[in-house]
């Protein structure tokens, strides 16, 4: 068999190795590549959201799931109880035997909730939402069986891996389940500025949808609803209400200025812990439920553990130039991170500066180290993904915030925002030289202050 070359040579050349290019063009190349990257994503940065809208969710899709054996599946998988059960123990049963169906959310008749699939070790497979099926979709085995017939909400991306987790633990189970079309039901959100109450008052239009189910998203105030409603979700279909329909990245935006993650680029699938994900925060985990698969890490966190580091909302700003000498003291929104007025550039620093006017969260990668600004040391937390000017990273608590750990002593002086900057950067080559920069400045936002133990 004749022995081929890496790669084809160019017609007219010998396939040799391509002559030296010094230091100096290599940063040209760079420089050039970069910005294209950076002018096509402030072309598709997206506007403010609106403080009241809805928005059809194009990054999540939906498993149907139904049997007689669908409740006591979904019980053993998933960090939220789906039927009734025992409080453990027979003197805490005696007790509190009349409030534990209370405590279950379908058990008690709500349309779903928020939860998580985790593996064996408790770090998190998938987030999602779990609907009691009340419009028939799923198949026949389950939908006349009345209860047993339910709708999980997954990120777009791993629906065919949640599809495949499904297969592996069912065994002989008696349920069936299938991945749903796009276009036979599609997931909604809507969200109203003026309230942030999670109960769905009588009156309000979202009661009065047909062939739809309404869920309160309680995992912040002010995400507003899901709704799943028959239909693709096209441009010539929506939702009847009297609100303004914007896209997916509007839904994104108020997410992260709300700290709500979502999906794998924000909860990275086997490697994110729930805690450190919000997940207890937000409601997607019951400590009291019974045995699922990863629960043992999970509840020896949640009582040994003290949760250093969890995902916190962000505000990315210049690392030199306009805006870069102090910490920003609010989280705003903006569609890209540097402002300012454009004008020909005048030298290399000059062009740098231009660059920087249209420099997105979108173009920072993913995954990057933080690190504290002329200061060497640990990382102090992991960029995860933004948009615009504002994005979510796992942030180490002592370290960004101003949030005291219970019976942690810190290893240094308290955070001081008028001192302590941070900072990510990228594209360096292996000398240092060249690459690019950003500071940033973690928020807790209040809702999350109100539900962090104090233990």
């Amino acid at each position: 068999m004749p022995i081929l070359p890496r790669s084809a040579p160019r017609r007219g050349l010998s396939p040799f190795p391509l002559p030296f290019v010094c230091q100096s063009c290599r940063r040209s190349q760079r420089q050039f590549s970069v910005t294209s990257r950076r002018a096509s994503a402030t072309a598709t940065a997206p506007p403010p959201p609106p403080s009241s809208g809805y928005a059809l969710l194009t990054s999540r899709r939906l498993i149907s799931l139904a049997g007689p054996d669908a409740p006591k599946f979904l019980q053993g998988l998933i960090t939220q109880p789906v039927i009734d059960e025992p409080t453990i123990g027979a003197v805490r049963h005696r007790l509190h035997a009349s409030s534990t169906a209370s405590r279950t959310s379908l058990a008690a008749g709500a349309p779903g909730f928020y939860s998580a699939f985790l593996n064996a070790t408790g770090r998190v497979l998938h987030d999602v939402f779990v609907y009691r099926d009340t419009l028939g979709i799923s198949a026949g085995a389950g939908a006349a069986d009345g209860g047993n017939a339910f709708v999980v909400e997954v990120d777009a991306g791993q629906v065919d891996t949640l599809a495949h987790h499904i297969k592996r633990y069912k065994l002989r189970s008696k349920l069936e389940f299938r991945v749903l079309d796009e276009g036979e039901v599609a997931a909604w959100q809507v969200w109203d500025g003026s309230s942030s109450s999670p109960s769905l008052p009588e009156q309000s239009p979202l009661s009065r949808l047909k062939d739809s189910i309404v869920l309160p998203d309680t995992r912040a105030p002010g995400m507003g609803y899901r709704v799943l409603r028959r239909g693709g979700g096209g441009a010539d279909d929506g939702l009847d209400l009297d609100l303004a329909r914007s896209d997916d990245d509007a839904y994104r935006v108020r997410r992260y200025l709300l700290g709500v993650p979502e999906g794998q680029a924000e909860i990275p699938r086997e490697h994110a812990l729930p805690l450190e994900s919000n997940m207890d925060l937000m409601g997607g985990i019951d400590f009291r439920k019974g045995c699922y698969v990863g629960q043992e890490l999970t509840i020896r966190t949640r009582h040994r553990g003290v949760i250093r580091k969890r995902i916190l909302p962000c505000l990315l700003y210049p690392a030199s130039g306009p805006g870069s000498s102090s910490n920003p003291e609010k989280l705003e929104y903006a569609p890209y991170i540097a402002a300012g007025e454009e004008g020909e550039g005048q030298g290399e620093g000059e062009n740098e500066k231009k660059q920087q006017q249209h420099l997105s969260a979108a173009d920072v990668p993913s995954n990057l180290s933080i690190g504290r600004e002329r200061v060497k040391g640990r990382s102090a937390g992991t960029w995860l993904r933004g948009v615009g000017n504002v994005g979510l990273a796992l942030c180490r608590l002592q370290i960004m915030t101003d949030v005291e750990l219970p019976g942690e002593t810190a290893a240094r002086a308290p955070y001081d925002p008028a001192r302590d900057e941070f900072v990510v950067k990228w594209g360096e080559d292996e000398e240092g030289n060249g690459g690019q920069a950003v500071k940033l400045t973690a928020f807790v936002p209040d809702w999350m202050r109100e539900r962090l133990p104090m233990w």
